[in-house]
């Protein structure tokens, strides 16, 4: 007698999404199935990895991720056009850190300019990541918005706090909007029901659940992702069959075991292949849990985890 896989009995689907605009547009979503569960059910679009470009020179970055980017850390476009150019980015996310009111301090109007600079200049999606401060992000990204009208740029973070002056914007010029929570499925669910009450459509809506790095929450981040994926396409979630996206670089370079030197501790070996296997495997289980887009920082993290995707989309 023949050995039968057991099969799970999928009641809902992802909602395909389309990033950009253009030729270079990009669609993510869109399974019907846990992700690569490809004898089950349909993952038409595989996840997809943005390049992290940042709005001004980095200051605390190890030498391993200065190297690839040296040439550009000082100007935003050139280091978008280098990340598409010769590491085949197919989304940019830009960072504005020199927003943030205890850095910086950046103007919404400068930023703004930025923001359209490197919009004009590069012809993929294009993810506008604020500072994280209520007030400030809602201050930019509303100006981002406007500036920016039609390109359909995915904005966040937003949040329970600046959720109505950010998506009305987002409605009126016709970008994507980024709905952050922290790591819980009750409140991610709450602040897409009042995106979808305030006319932010599903189609126009990622969910950010937030992430943990390698070794610092990455099950508790894995376990809540798993679950909005068991919701939306077993429970028939309607506000949960949303694309996720995971901003891995940030977290996955932060901790000590990316950054340390081996100078400061021989025992952690290679530096560089260190702080490239952790963000490459803090993408790939977000991956595993359901996410469509990593934002990453190193091209060597990035190789890897598209080989993975690739071989597992192959099976």
């Amino acid at each position: 007698m023949a050995f039968e896989i057991s099969k799970i009995a999928y009641t809902g689907e992802i909602k395909e999404t389309i990033l950009g605009k253009g030729d270079k547009a990009v669609k993510i979503s869109g399974e019907s199935a846990y992700p690569f569960y490809l004898f089950e059910g349909e993952m038409p679009n595989p996840p997809k990895i943005a390049l992290e470009v940042l709005d001004s020179s980095p200051e605390e970055w190890p030498e391993a991720l200065i190297e690839p980017y040296q040439d550009v850390l000082d100007d935003p476009v050139a280091w978008a056009k280098k990340s598409i150019e010769e590491y085949k980015a197919e989304i940019i996310a830009l960072s504005l850190i020199s927003t943030n009111p205890n850095g910086m301090n950046r103007g919404a109007e400068e930023a703004t300019e930025m923001v359209k600079k490197v919009a004009d200049a590069i012809d993929v999606p294009l993810i506008v990541w604020g500072c994280a401060n209520v007030e400030k992000d809602e201050e930019v990204l509303r100006m981002v918005a406007e500036a920016c009208e039609g390109k359909n740029l995915i904005i966040g973070p937003v949040v329970e706090g600046n959720y109505k002056k950010i998506g009305a914007p987002a409605i009126g010029y016709q970008q994507t909007v980024i709905a952050s929570t922290s790591i819980d499925i009750n409140l991610a669910k709450q602040l897409n029901i009042l995106l979808g009450d305030l006319g932010v459509t599903e189609e126009k809506t990622l969910i950010d659940p937030t992430i943990g790095a390698l070794g610092y929450g990455i099950e508790y981040s894995y376990s809540v992702m798993e679950r909005i994926r068991m919701a939306a396409l077993t429970q028939q979630d309607e506000k949960l069959q949303l694309p996720m996206i995971c901003n891995i670089a940030p977290d996955a370079w932060k901790i000590k075991e990316a950054s340390i030197t081996e100078a400061e501790d021989p025992k952690m070996g290679n530096a560089k292949k260190r702080g490239i296997l952790i963000e490459a495997i803090t993408a790939w289980v977000h991956i595993l849990a359901g996410g469509d887009v990593m934002i990453m920082r190193h091209p060597e993290a990035v190789d890897l985890v598209r080989e993975m995707i690739g071989e597992l989309m192959e099976q």
